[in-house]
Parts: structure tokens; C-alpha cells; sequence
């Protein structure tokens, strides 16, 4: 469980794809857009969606309901991109996760969060940090270092070159 030192910040991003509630640490989210336009990328992987010009630097966007082998879903009203950070050794690589809808940030204890189940979820359990109770409903928490493969996150940082950053360039910004 790579997302260990921040889960004692205890807030979750919620967000939903398909029917189910998904959360990120909000240690790892950098802000929540608004679905735009998208200018693909021909030969990219069938979850890359495109890239979005954000202030001047590029932001790789993928569609996680791909990525998670979910039926595609064209963009809805309340579809959105939520930015976060994959930290890899030294680099900072910022991506974009377009989702069906974005909820709230919610706190989420530690103690009331259970290991990922081995069996009967729709995504592979190696993304899953775990499951988390809150409000009577169980939330999905994402572990976002483990959802891309290295090489994944490399094709993702060539094709923004600004989106990956050594953790000291994040810093001097």
C-alpha cells in the first residue's frame, strides 16, 4: 500500500464511474476540470483519450472506465477530469482521469478503511488501496501510484513532456 503516508491526511476525492463510488487521496489530486475537447494522439492506448492544453502545458487524459475494461461511455454533462499526481522515485508525473461525475471530499479514517478484496470487483485489486465505509455506502479508494505500469507512465510523461517532474522541479514552482 504505496499510499500509506497520506492516508493520515484522511480526505478522499469521491467520484463515479459506471455504478460504483471511487475515491482518491486528495494528497493526489491537483484540481478537478471541466470535460473539454480533447485533441487525440494517433497510436496511443485505447484508454489514452487525449491531451488538453491546461495553462500553457499539456495534460495526458485518460478514461478510467477504459482503463478499469468498463464499457466506454461517451461524455455526459456532468463528466469530469480530475488531476493527479503519480509519484514515481524522483519524477512527478500529472495526469488527467476523466470520470463519469465528480462528488465530494469526504474523511475517511483509517480504521474504517479494509483491505482490497481478492474477488468481485470490476478493476484488477492491485489499483484498489482499499474500501473505505462512509455515509452507510462503501467507497472504492483508488491507489493512483498503482494504476499505471511503469512503461505506462512513461508513454504518458513522453507525451507531455511538462507532466513529468522531478519532485524537486514541483517544488521550486
Amino acid at each position: 500500500m504505496s499510499d500509506t503516508a497520506i492516508t493520515t491526511a484522511n480526505q478522499y476525492l469521491t467520484f463515479r464511474l459506471d455504478n460504483g463510488r471511487y475515491a482518491i487521496n486528495v494528497g493526489r489530486v491537483r484540481e478537478v476540470l471541466e470535460h473539454t475537447n480533447l485533441t487525440k494522439i494517433p497510436g496511443m492506448p485505447p484508454y489514452m483519450e487525449g491531451v488538453l492544453n491546461v495553462r500553457g502545458s499539456v495534460l495526458p487524459v485518460i478514461d478510467l472506465r477504459t482503463k478499469f475494461g468498463m464499457e466506454h461511455l461517451e461524455t455526459q454533462i456532468d463528466t469530469a477530469i480530475v488531476v493527479t499526481e503519480i509519484v514515481r522515485e524522483t519524477e512527478t508525473v500529472v495526469v488527467g482521469c476523466k470520470t463519469d461525475a465528480v462528488e465530494e471530499v469526504i474523511d475517511i479514517m483509517p480504521e474504517a478503511i479494509e483491505p482490497p478484496p481478492s474477488i468481485g470487483t470490476e478493476i484488477s485489486s492491485d489499483f484498489i488501496y482499499g474500501i473505505g465505509k462512509a455515509d452507510d455506502d462503501f467507497v472504492i479508494i483508488l491507489d493512483v501510484e498503482r494504476v499505471f505500469s511503469d512503461t505506462e507512465i512513461g508513454n504518458l510523461a513522453s507525451v507531455a513532456p511538462g507532466a513529468g517532474q522531478s519532485a524537486g522541479e514541483e517544488a521550486a514552482k
